[in-house]
Order: C-alpha cells, then sequence, then structure tokens
C-alpha cells in the first residue's frame, strides 16, 4: 500500500490548532503573517508527509522558510 497523506494533514491542523491561543494574543496583521506562514505549512503537506519526520514541526518549519526564500528570491528578481 502507498503512503497516504491525510495523517499527516491531520498532525498539521492539530498543530495549527495548538497555536490558537497564541495566535488571538498577536496583533491583527501579525495574525495574519502567522496564518500565511502556516497555509505554507499546509500547502506543502505531501512532501512532509513523505519526509517522515518524527517531529512533524519540524518539516511544517522547512515548509515555511521554503515559502519564505520563495518570496526573498522573488523581490531580489523585481528589484533587479
Amino acid at each position: 500500500m502507498g503512503r497516504t497523506i491525510a495523517p499527516f494533514t491531520q498532525m498539521v491542523l492539530q498543530e495549527i490548532d495548538s497555536w490558537a491561543k497564541f495566535r488571538r494574543s498577536l496583533r491583527k496583521e501579525d495574525q495574519d503573517a502567522l496564518d500565511e506562514l502556516l497555509t505554507a505549512a499546509k500547502f506543502h503537506a505531501a512532501s512532509a508527509a513523505y519526509a517522515s519526520r518524527v517531529v512533524p514541526f519540524e518539516t511544517m518549519l522547512v515548509s515555511m522558510l521554503i515559502e519564505q526564500q520563495k518570496q526573498i528570491r522573488e523581490l531580489k528578481e523585481q528589484r533587479g
């Protein structure tokens, strides 16, 4: 049988839920930034499931960093 993504996706959603109190304590602009980061983690769920890390949050962080790096690269290219 092949790997299934659903369990990791569920872990990501559980991790996101565990940050709810922290998120509520942030200013609106920071909440929006956190939401963007957490969306990046969900975006890479398939790759993260394949990685099978013991601590799923590690993969979530790397997913967030990948998306930030792509944004940095795009900004650098726009600057010329």
